[in-house]
C-alpha cells in the first residue's frame, strides 16, 4: 500500500510486542524520495513516495528543500503513530551536496543536473585531480559534484569563507533531523573527485582548497549518530535515533554481499544502471567510458560503470506501459529496429550521438524497443568492466522478466539472478541500520533467472555492437547510418 492522504494512524506508540520497533529508510531518489517501513523481520509493511520538487532560484535549479522536509516529517510522524518506528536511515543518489552555515543551510541544494556555466568549465577542470587519485572520470553537468563545489566557491566567495560544513546528501538529511553533522566514505567517495582511495583519504583537491576544515567527522554507514523528536499530535511526541546515512547503489551492494556467499556483478537499475564488480582490478578502468571506482561502506574500492538506463528507458518507450513480449522482440528485431546510444548525460557512449534507425516504432513498439535498448547497453558495460561472474539484477527493472531474460540469453556463460525485491538500496540501508542495532533480519533471497530463446538476437546484438564501436571510435555512426532523434 502507498500511504499518504489516505493513510490511517493508530494510537501512538502501538507496535507489537512481540517484536522489535521498525525502522524507516528515506531513500533519496533523482526521480523519486521513497519513504519504506521495515519490520522486525526485514519486510516492508508500509511506504510513502513523492516526487523530489526542482525549483529555479537565480537561473540555477535547486532543490525545494523545506517542502521535502515538511513531507519527510510529516510521514516518519505518521510512521511513528502507526507502527513505533525506532530510527531512520537515509539512502541517497550521488553527486549532490549542502552547505551549512551554523544551522542553517547557506545555499540552496543545487541540481547535479544543472550546466556548469561555460565560462568557468576550463577554470574548474584545472583544479581536479588526475583520475589514477580518485578514480572519479571527467562528467558532465554535476556528475562530480566538486565541481559545483568549486562553483558554489567562485559564486559566492564571502558567503563560502563563511560555510562551516560541507554535508553530503544523506548526512545533510540526517543532521537535518539531528543536528549532527558526519562524513560517509560511500558517498564521499562516489565520483566526487573528494576522496583518494588508494590513500583511503581526502584528495589534494580537498586540501588545496582548504575543504578539510569544513569536512565532519566520519561515522560508518548505518552508526547511530543522534536523535530526532517527532511531532504525532494531540500532545504526543515520540523520540527516534537517526542513523548515519549511505550512498545508495553502494547500499544495494552492501544487501546482497551479506546475503550471497560467492563474489558477483551487480546490476542496479533506477534512473542510473549501475553496475559493480569487485572482481575487476583499478587497471581496467577507462575514465573516457564513464568507469569509475566506488569506495563501499568499509572502505573498500569496487569498480563501476554506469550509464543512464533508466532515463533512457523513460525517453524511449515514452511512458508506453504495454507488456513487452518474446514475440514483440522478436519482431523488432526482424525488421531491424535499432535504438542506438546515447541520448543522455554520462555513460560509455556519452561524445555519441544516437536515436532510432529502422521503421518507426508504433506506441506499443516503443516500450519492447525500450527494454532492448538497455539490456544491450548493460551487456556492453558488463563486457567493459571485464564481468564474468555470476550477475544479480536489482532496482526498478527487476519488474521486467523480459530485461534479465534478454541478459540471460545474451550472456549464456554466466548465471543470472533477480531478487524477489526491487528496492535493493533501501533494503541495502536498513540492513546497516538494523545491524547497528544488534539485528540481523535478512536472509537470501535471489531468484535464478531462465535465458529467453528470442529468434536472431545474437545476430541482432552482434549488429548493435558493431555500430557501437565504429561510433566509438571515430565519433560518428557510418555513413548512411542516421540516428533519428528520440522524441
Amino acid at each position: 500500500m502507498i500511504a499518504g492522504d489516505t493513510s490511517v494512524a493508530s494510537s501512538p506508540d502501538s507496535g507489537s510486542p512481540d517484536s522489535g520497533p521498525p525502522i524507516a529508510v528515506v531513500d533519496l531518489g533523482k526521480t523519486n524520495t521513497k519513504i519504506f517501513i521495515f519490520s522486525d523481520q526485514g519486510d516492508i509493511i508500509e511506504e510513502y513516495r513523492i516526487a523530489p520538487i526542482w525549483v529555479e532560484a537565480n537561473t540555477i535549479s535547486v532543490l525545494d528543500e523545506e517542502a521535502s522536509t515538511a513531507w519527510i516529517k510529516e510521514k516518519l510522524a505518521d510512521a511513528a503513530r502507526r507502527f513505533s518506528i525506532s530510527g531512520v536511515m537515509f539512502s541517497g543518489h550521488g553527486c549532490t551536496f549542502a552547505l551549512i552555515r551554523g544551522d542553517e543551510l547557506a545555499l540552496p541544494i543545487v541540481d547535479y543536473e544543472q550546466p556548469v556555466p561555460e565560462d568557468l568549465q576550463e577554470t574548474i577542470a584545472a583544479q581536479i585531480p588526475q583520475f589514477s587519485e580518485t578514480y572519479s572520470p571527467p562528467l558532465p553537468l554535476g556528475f562530480n559534484f566538486s565541481r559545483h563545489l568549486i562553483w558554489m566557491e567562485l559564486l559566492h566567495p564571502d558567503l563560502f569563507l563563511e560555510v562551516d560544513t560541507i554535508l553530503t546528501y544523506p548526512q545533510f538529511w540526517s543532521w537535518r533531523l539531528s543536528g549532527e553533522k558526519r562524513c560517509e566514505v560511500s558517498y564521499l567517495g562516489c565520483h566526487s573527485d573528494l576522496w583518494a582511495p588508494m590513500r583511503d583519504d581526502f584528495s589534494s583537491l580537498v586540501t588545496s582548497r582548504n575543504w578539510q576544515e569544513k569536512m565532519p567527522p566520519f561515522a560508518r554507514a548505518g552508526e547511530v549518530i543522534g536523535q530526532c523528536m517527532l511531532d504525532l499530535g494531540d500532545g504526543f511526541e515520540k523520540t527516534i535515533s537517526v542513523h548515519n546515512g549511505v550512498h545508495d547503489s553502494n547500499a544495494a551492494l552492501y544487501y546482497y554481499r551479506s546475503v550471497m556467499e560467492e563474489e558477483f556483478t551487480l546490476v542496479s537499475t533506477g534512473t542510473w544502471v549501475v553496475i559493480f564488480n569487485p572482481a575487476c582490478p583499478p587497471s581496467a578502468l577507462d575514465m573516457g567510458r564513464d568507469m569509475l571506482a566506488n569506495v563501499t561502506v568499509d572502505h573498500e574500492l569496487v569498480a563501476t560503470i554506469r550509464f543512464m538506463g533508466g532515463r533512457e528507458n523513460d525517453l524511449v518507450a515514452q511512458g508506453e506501459r504495454e507488456k513487452v513480449t518474446p514475440a514483440m522482440l522478436e519482431s523488432l528485431i526482424e525488421r531491424e529496429m535499432f535504438v542506438l546510444p546515447a541520448f543522455a548525460a554520462g555513460g560509455p557512449m556519452a561524445e555519441i550521438k544516437g536515436g532510432l534507425i529502422g521503421p518507426e516504432p508504433d506506441a506499443g513498439e516503443r516500450a519492447g524497443l525500450a527494454i532492448l535498448y538497455v539490456a544491450l547497453m548493460s551487456d556492453l558495460c558488463l563486457d567493459l568492466i571485464q564481468s564474468d561472474n555470476p550477475l544479480i539484477i536489482d532496482g526498478g527493472l527487476v519488474k521486467s522478466p523480459v530485461f534479465s531474460g534478454l541478459i540471460g540469453q545474451m550472456r549464456s556463460g554466466q548465471s543470472v539472478h533477480t531478487s524477489p525485491v526491487s528496492e535493493g538500496s533501501a533494503f541495502g540501508a536498513a540492513a546497516l541500520a538494523f545491524e547497528a542495532t544488534g539485528r540481523h533480519p535478512f536472509c537470501k533471497k535471489i531468484n535464478a533467472v531462465q535465458p529467453l530463446n528470442i529468434a536472431g538476437l545474437q545476430q541482432y546484438r552482434q549488429r548493435w555492437r558493431e555500430l557501437a564501436d565504429y561510433a566509438w571510435t571515430n565519433k560518428t555512426y557510418p555513413q548512411g547510418i542516421e540516428p533519428r532523434p528520440i522524441s
